[in-house]
């Protein structure tokens, strides 16, 4: 993989982290448009990278309510702080465990597998769709909420179904605020992120040898910059837009892709 694609797939990244139309999934067909022959491996690592940028991006959008959740934390009593982070832990839960014991099973979807994409992008727009149904509310996320959101992000490690889609179109379901339920999708994949990536390193899964590291470098810049636009971006459209927009896009790229897989 060149500098230029790197570029160009960190971008994609970057602006589709946030948007509910799955990052992972844009990231395979734009490996597929381009030619990427890599194998499942290395693709996974190109991905982790380039979601560890937008994990960073996320940190820095979200700097003053992380500063708050951690003073909260060392205050060492049972407050909104201490609640939020308590949620985030249990939303983890199903994600570690799919991770956990299915690892390789999931790293093998990510191979340029356009056909899978493609369908998962039509089962984001259905969500997509159902959630816009939903009627607002100011309600926030609760204990038993935080773990069937877990289980939404669990399965969104399919390529093709959208994290943030699939978190905040559950979420709003359950009638929740639309943004906090933003928010709080947006939060809880920032731990995964970095637990993921160190375990990878501790385990001496992500192999950096042989790899274009200027390449991986250009792609990481790219992401994180694109991503700090986009989180800003997305965070204000939540409270304006309607999720039948994002709906409609997943279901026409989703069709594109099944087309672009039967075709070649």
């Amino acid at each position: 993989m060149d500098i230029l694609d790197s570029i160009i797939l960190g971008i994609i990244q970057g602006l589709t982290e946030f948007l509910p139309v799955s990052s992972s999934g844009h990231l395979e067909i734009g490996k597929a448009i381009l030619g990427d022959n890599s194998l499942p491996e290395e693709s996974l690592l190109f991905t982790v990278i380039l979601h560890f940028a937008t994990a960073l991006s996320t940190i820095i959008v979200f700097r003053k309510d992380i500063f708050s959740i951690i003073k909260g934390l060392f205050s060492f009593t049972w407050n909104e702080d201490t609640k939020f982070i308590a949620k985030i832990i249990i939303s983890m839960i199903p994600a570690v465990i799919i991770g956990l014991f299915f690892e390789k099973q999931l790293e093998q979807l990510f191979g340029g597998n356009i056909m899978l994409v493609g369908f998962m992008l039509l089962v984001t727009a259905l969500l997509l769709f159902f959630a816009d149904k939903a009627k607002d509310t100011n309600k926030k996320v609760t204990f038993k909420n935080a773990f069937i959101i877990g289980i939404s992000q669990a399965i969104a490690m399919l390529p093709g179904i959208s994290r943030s889609g699939a978190t905040i179109s559950t979420s709003v379901l359950l009638g929740n605020d639309k943004t906090k339920a933003a928010r709080f999708s947006f939060l809880m994949v920032v731990p995964l992120i970095f637990g993921k990536i160190a375990k990878d390193i501790l385990g001496g899964d992500l192999n950096f040898e042989s790899q274009n590291i200027t390449a991986l470098s250009a792609g990481f810049i790219a992401a994180f910059i694109s991503g700090l636009f986009a989180c800003t971006w997305m965070i204000k459209l939540v409270k304006k837009s309607k999720l039948t927009y994002f709906s409609i896009y997943c279901a026409i790229v989703g069709v594109i892709a099944i087309l672009f897989s039967v075709l070649n």
